[in-house]
């Protein structure tokens, strides 16, 4: 019996034994799984980001009759979601000193690229120390040997293609990297600033005359901003006024009024110093393009929907004088002596005008029409007095199908035209501008930039036909349609169709 209790006993001991870690370990498994659950919550939380209306609405959507029931909601949600993660990399980006293409890189660079990285040289943008460290990977190798080189055409980049990329752009091994070498004059080191304050397309922009801090930008909700892109960019004035799109404007050669045009048919006059406007010109048709003398600033040039360009009174708002053309007046610009005005119409007409500096006078002298069968309307007028390549004065014109043109112009012929040389681009949808680089032709080449459909800033060589681009500039996400540059030409400002403005900073040569 004693020994019976005794097994008894020992069976009972080693049964709660194991109930109690049976208990214990219950407990655990429990702890685990709540782990797990809340670390799963964590992810879904971090791969989902915030909670907004919008990613409701992407998921909600009610799907058509006869498609994928999944399909709509998710293809909005990741449309969606790729907008916004641009914009992130975007603001995220730092110039770091850098150049541009390393910029490029770093939006292209693959899923791995964190992996590839030495630990204690990091190579990412968003380090806390300023500074872009070189890697000794044989990736980062490759990207700064690319940074060097001035790409035409930059393809995509995958790894698989990395050693034919760098052969054909810089004729280096990748695991013998050239030494670093100038940047050619068109390269740029990133964004200086970027304004999105706009709700609307800015349709047009433009640095102050002899500034270079001094920025304005149009938009089709009828807004006109000023701004300064010094080390500390900022809105300066909201002008508000026109009901409608503006087309154009011109700042005064001191600097002190903008007057702009607008499709509410009306021509406003703003003093900046109190950005209030002074004086409004009441037409009987759209005012598409105006101009301020350039020797005379008592005199407001403007081309409108009516073919008429007329010469305003900047002082009382009264006509001066008048000219009709034989069709609608879309782009124009002063020479330097103001003696003359080039315009441009809705059918890819170029026309000279003779104007008196003292009575504001207008005669028509010459007419260029353009060979090409398709008429497009002319989307810039830009007159420059010299160019290394003409020998002289000269004027660019760009046509909304995506004709750049070059002229001589010859003075003493009262602005008679010669085309130098042309340059044909993919057409346009919408009204894009392009501008000279006058200090970059006056190293070499004849340079011009303009936006594009594609979202990107192209910079051409008109000496170079049959390989004319030579750079472009990668940050917008919508269709470029404005670009200008500032005095000193160590800034350029591009514009898009939704209301982004950046200003990027030039690299410095020599």
């Amino acid at each position: 019996m004693d020994a019976e209790a005794e097994s008894a006993a020992a069976n009972q001991e080693c049964s709660g034994s194991s109930g109690g870690e049976g208990v214990k370990s219950t407990e655990n498994g429990n702890k685990e799984e709540q782990r797990e659950k809340g670390e799963t919550t964590t992810k879904k939380e971090d791969v989902g980001g915030r909670v907004d209306p919008e990613f409701f609405c992407c998921l909600l959507q009610p799907a058509n009759a006869d498609s994928d029931p999944y399909y709509a909601g998710i293809r909005r949600l990741l449309l969606y979601r790729k907008a916004e993660s641009g914009c992130v990399r975007r603001l995220d980006w730092r110039c770091n000193g850098k150049g541009y293409i390393h910029y490029r890189n770093y939006i292209r660079r693959p899923r791995n690229w964190e992996k590839s990285q030495v630990p204690s040289l990091l190579s990412t943008p968003g380090n806390s120390s300023g500074r872009w460290f070189r890697s000794s990977s044989s990736l980062s190798q490759l990207y700064d040997m690319e940074s060097i080189s001035s790409s035409r055409d930059v393809p995509s980049f995958n790894p698989s293609s990395a050693r034919r990329t760098s052969v054909s752009s810089g004729g280096s091994d990748i695991n013998h990297p050239r030494e670093r070498q100038p940047e050619p004059g068109y390269s740029f080191v990133g964004m200086h600033c970027i304004f999105d304050h706009s709700k609307a397309a800015v349709t047009v922009l433009k640095f102050g005359k002899r500034s270079s801090d001094l920025l304005a930008y149009g938009a089709s909700d009828g807004t006109l901003t000023v701004c300064t892109v010094s080390q500390s960019p900022s809105v300066l004035k909201q002008l508000n006024g026109h009901s409608k799109d503006v087309t154009d404007f011109d700042f005064s050669s001191n600097n002190q009024y903008i007057a702009s045009s607008s499709m509410d048919k009306t021509v406003r006059v703003w003093e900046l110093s109190k950005g209030t406007c002074i004086r409004v010109i009441y037409g009987v048709s759209q005012q598409l393009c105006i101009r301020f003398h350039p020797v005379n600033n008592n005199f407001l040039s403007v081309g409108n929907v009516n073919r008429e360009i007329t010469v305003f009174n900047f002082s009382t708002g009264r006509i001066i004088a008048k000219t009709v053309l034989k069709n609608e007046v879309t782009s124009m610009d002063h020479d330097h002596t103001g003696r003359l005005i080039f315009c441009g119409d809705q059918q890819g007409c170029i026309y000279s005008i003779g104007m008196d500096s003292r009575t504001g006078a207008l005669s028509r002298s010459h007419r260029y029409r353009s060979s090409s069968k398709s008429k497009s309307p002319v989307t810039t007028v830009q007159y420059r007095s010299f160019s290394l390549l003409a020998r002289g004065p000269v004027l660019l014109t760009c046509t909304q199908d995506g004709n750049l043109s070059f002229f001589r112009v010859a003075l003493e012929r009262k602005g008679y035209l010669t085309l130098h040389c042309s340059l044909k681009l993919a057409p346009r949808v919408h009204s894009m501008r392009a501008s000279f680089c006058p200090l970059l032709s006056l190293e070499q080449g004849e340079y011009i930039v303009a936006g594009s459909e594609d979202s990107n800033v192209y910079f051409y060589d008109l000496t170079k036909p049959n390989n004319p681009c030579v750079n472009k500039l990668q940050g917008h996400q919508f269709p470029v349609i404005g670009v200008a540059w500032n005095y000193g030409e160590n800034l350029l400002a591009s514009s898009d169709l939704h209301g982004v403005v950046i200003v990027w900073k030039r690299a410095k040569t020599g």
